[in-house]
């Protein structure tokens, strides 16, 4: 007899089938093979007690102080640990119960109903010369071929700017960033380019969108979440996407010391707003942007990164961008230049944790790096 232990990111029902168990038993099995962790802050003392039971009497367990039972706060914060099955019998179990539960109930039902997104690959192309990474700049020739190659190459996504978003950039005026975007959108256009991918404009103006989106854009990634009062109307005028980032002050006071009393809790809050605001104004392709670099320390970038899959539950495609950004040159002193290892490190983190669109620089060793880890994961 041999045993060995299998990895937590293996194709579950792929070996179930393989064992040739029962086809009903594979559903109902897998189920029991994927552990949550789910924090929950701020529950009453009396919930925590019930929630306790109820997951015991699954086989789940709530991690909570000792001092629980005596009652000695009024709100206490606690760890649910379930597999899935577990966690949709308590779903159902506690829609039933007072003090907060039925909500709880509400909240964690979208834990379990998580459906997985294609992971794609999104170039970048700046139309600006102040970009923190030189060589991401392109002229109306040079994006055009460079567009074309990354598409060759298995990019799915373009993502288009012509205003430099790093800490403490100048300002550009709406007439100079659209005499910018101009020409390159213009390209775009007479071939048709975006019949061959999905292509994002990158700003916060809505004149600027609504330029792009009359030239065959698709999306809108907007760094300000729909700051420009007049975006959310443009957006779902023409029934665009929008990427809707997190940022803590503006690029030009972001890094002023940023602070948080729980940077995943305070992006979710954000999140929550955002996407009221966007299905306000009949926008539904909504992708998600946690914003790396964007007013946050290394600790709340790593932070955002390791629990990416929290913000799942909005139903939303994750798109994380770190490419050659400085936290990378805070955990080991790099140059923007030579950052490609760090990006790759980072971004496959993200992919695993949840992320579906990486927005990086380097699409050729991103596509290699996506087909490593999907033939990793796959049982070939």
């Amino acid at each position: 007899m041999k045993i060995y232990q299998l990895s937590n990111e293996i194709d579950k029902k792929h070996y179930l089938e393989k064992l040739e168990v029962d086809k009903g038993g594979v559903g109902i099995l897998s189920s029991k093979m994927s552990l949550h962790l789910l924090y929950i802050k701020d529950l009453s003392v009396v919930a925590m007690n019930i929630l306790k039971q109820d997951a015991l009497s699954i086989g789940a367990e709530v991690a909570s102080p000792t001092y629980a039972i005596t009652h000695k706060k009024p709100k206490l914060d606690c760890i649910l640990i379930a597999n899935t099955k577990q966690l949709k019998i308590l779903s159902k179990k506690e829609l039933a119960q007072p003090f907060g539960l039925k909500e709880l109930a509400t909240e964690i039902k979208k834990f379990v109903s998580v459906k997985p997104f294609m992971p794609q690959i999104m170039g970048i192309i700046n139309a600006s010369s102040d970009s923190f990474f030189a060589k991401s700049y392109y002229d109306e020739k040079t994006a055009v071929t460079t567009i074309e190659h990354m598409l060759e190459l298995g990019a799915t996504m373009i993502d288009v700017g012509a205003v430099s978003t790093k800490p403490y950039s100048a300002v550009v005026s709406e007439e100079e960033e659209l005499s910018r975007l101009q020409s390159v959108v213009d390209s775009i256009a007479s071939r048709k380019l975006y019949e061959r991918g999905r292509f994002s404009v990158d700003t916060t103006r809505a004149s600027v969108a609504r330029f792009s989106l009359d030239n065959g854009f698709h999306i809108v990634n907007d760094i300000s979440a729909l700051g420009d009062v007049n975006m959310p109307q443009v957006i779902g005028e023409y029934q665009a996407g929008v990427v809707l980032m997190h940022m803590q002050g503006t690029p030009q006071t972001m890094q002023d010391a940023p602070q948080y009393d729980n940077i995943v809790s305070a992006v979710d809050d954000f999140f929550v707003q955002k996407i009221a605001l966007a299905k306000e104004h009949n926008i539904e392709n909504i992708i998600l942007d946690v914003g790396i670099g964007f007013g946050k320390t290394l600790e709340h970038n790593v932070e955002l990164i390791k629990h990416l899959r929290h913000f799942t539950h909005f139903g939303c495609e994750l798109l994380v961008g770190a490419s050659r950004k400085s936290m990378i040159d805070a955990i080991s002193p790099t140059p923007t230049e030579d950052r490609l290892a760090g990006t790759l490190c980072i971004h496959q983190e993200a992919l695993r944790n949840g992320a579906s669109i990486i927005r990086c620089h380097d699409v050729k060793e991103h596509i290699s790096m996506l087909k490593t880890l999907q033939a990793l994961s796959e049982n070939i």
